[in-house]
């Protein structure tokens, strides 16, 4: 189960694929945008019911979006899930729904984050504050003073789940996933005294949606491939502003998007749909919106990033990677901060050479269907 943003239907196509080559028989519930794709690489697809915000919604509260909206899109999908007769159930983190349609059908569900592990610790600063753990008595009294002004949100959160879960009949407490699958680099996780036993890292879920290549400008300078955020949250007119940074830069351009490319492009400019595992064996480096899928791809590849992080989880993905020491973040988007960025990047070696020490992190990971298979026997015992 997974919505139809690409930052979390194409972990979920990737996972489907390796279950699919372990012998399981893999359905993937998702939104239409991306059901005949999925259907192209032979998996069974069915569409997530349930996704389109009602009147009565309030869109302005991620708790209702989240917890509310899960609550009917389990008993939409509960016909369809039933008749499959399913032994286990895999659930987005932003689809709770698929969780709790799985548990009215007593039946196994595991969680599947296309992210680090969000939960909130005992002794890390709030995510999304894009903040380092503190060090010394000043900074563990400020992660303390930040995680108490966030603590109203979260209990306000779980009160509203704990009301949806009703809504359906469901036990209050929640008694959460049986796994968690963190699909994220090691180098991109926090580490916390209170890491949940049941969460696994398993390394990033890579699906690209074409064959397509596309082919960088003619020459051998240095290649920035540009990769605008693919999120509502994302930072507007990116493409735009790069290329006017990158006029006279002494690099070539290959700008990946989804959508349809700008208009006319200087020469030393690319743009189109095309592999981004294939156009990253080229790049000397990558500029991009500081969502998960982008930065642990090119990390992957060894490649070093300009962050440009608009909002949701970006500034903390961001600043992650800042710290990790194989990007610059840029905020606000700026021409000269873009065009400095770049400079020093491809200046200095030591970006690429953390990019590199990132991507040896993914011989650290567990096995998602291990994992899996586990979770079924366990239930079956």
């Amino acid at each position: 189960m997974a919505g139809p943003d690409p930052g979390h239907a194409f972990p979920a196509i990737a996972l489907c694929l390796r279950l699919r080559a372990a012998g399981d028989e893999p359905v993937l519930f998702t939104g239409s945008r991306w059901l005949e794709a999925a259907r192209g690489v032979g998996i069974s697809v069915r569409r997530l019911k349930g996704l389109a915000p009602r009147p009565s919604d309030d869109e302005t509260d991620a708790g209702t979006r989240i917890h509310e909206r899960a609550a009917h899109i389990s008993t939409e999908i509960l016909p369809d899930l039933s008749a499959m007769l399913p032994e286990l159930v895999v659930s987005d983190v932003l689809t709770a729904g698929g969780g709790m349609a799985a548990e009215r059908l007593g039946v196994p569900w595991v969680e599947l984050s296309p992210h680090p592990l969000y939960l909130p610790s005992k002794a890390l600063p709030p995510i999304g504050s894009g903040l380092a753990p503190g060090v010394g008595l000043r900074g563990r009294m400020r992660d303390g003073l930040l995680r108490t002004m966030t603590a109203r949100d979260i209990r306000h959160g779980l009160q509203q789940r704990e009301r949806a879960r009703q809504g359906v009949d469901l036990p209050v407490p929640d008694p959460g996933p049986a796994a968690r699958l963190i699909a994220t680099l090691p180098a991109l996780e926090v580490p916390r005294p209170d890491w949940p036993d049941h969460a696994h890292v398993i390394g990033p879920l890579f699906w690209e949606p074409t064959d397509a290549i596309l082919r960088p400008p003619p020459g051998d300078a240095p290649l920035v491939v540009v990769a605008p955020s693919t999120a509502h949250t994302g930072v507007a007119d990116m493409v735009e502003t790069v290329l006017e940074a990158l006029a006279g830069a002494g690099v070539r351009v290959a700008i990946s998007m989804l959508d349809s490319p700008p208009g006319e492009l200087p020469g030393w400019a690319t743009a189109g749909l095309g592999r981004q595992d294939e156009l990253l064996t080229h790049a000397a480096l990558v500029i991009g919106g500081g969502g998960h899928g982008l930065l642990a791809k090119s990390l992957s590849a060894g490649v070093p990033v300009v962050t440009v992080p608009g909002g949701g989880d970006q500034w903390e993905l961001a600043n992650r990677v800042v710290r990790q020491g194989s990007s610059i973040l840029v905020r606000p988007l700026a021409v000269e901060a873009v065009r400095s960025a770049v400079r020093e990047i491809l200046a200095d070696p030591g970006f690429a050479a953390a990019a590199a020490e990132a991507a040896a992190t993914a011989t650290e990971v567990a096995d998602p269907i291990e994992i899996c298979h586990k979770v079924v026997a366990s239930a079956h015992a």
